[in-house]
């Protein structure tokens, strides 16, 4: 999972460098700013899936491997779409950017869920003294 992390990080920065030193030449400021989105959002989302599979969390195994799962698919569903609707101009792929942003929250919430049951009580920020 680890492995899959840095890849997509690694994807994450030649694609941006692609769109910054080629795209540019070939693509309005519009569909460039589109695909500049995406890139931002795979960044984002890869640092935090790399945070999450360090292992400094506690999660089992299981909940690391379907979190990481829904992460890389949501990456597909959002980024890879924002990535043809700049590539193609053909709206039909914005349609598809908000799975792959639901994808993202809905883990990112379930992580945020779950790990708030491991807390021992007493440890949270929230709480009155």
């Amino acid at each position: 999972m680890r492995s899959a992390a840095w890849a997509n990080l690694a994807l994450a920065i030649a694609s941006g460098a692609f769109g910054a030193h080629t795209l540019a030449r070939f693509l309005t400021e519009a569909r460039l700013e589109t695909f500049k989105t995406g890139q931002f959002y795979h960044l984002a989302v890869g640092l935090a899936w790399l945070i999450l599979v360090s292992g400094s969390f506690g999660f089992d195994r299981q909940i690391l491997l379907r979190s990481s799962w829904a992460l890389a698919v949501g990456t597909v569903f959002f980024t890879g779409s924002l990535t043809a609707l700049a590539l193609t101009g053909i709206r039909l792929f914005g349609a598809i950017t908000p799975i792959g942003g639901v994808i993202w929250i809905v883990t990112f919430l379930a992580l945020a869920f779950l790990s708030s049951k491991r807390e021992p009580s007493g440890t949270r920020s929230d709480s009155q003294h």
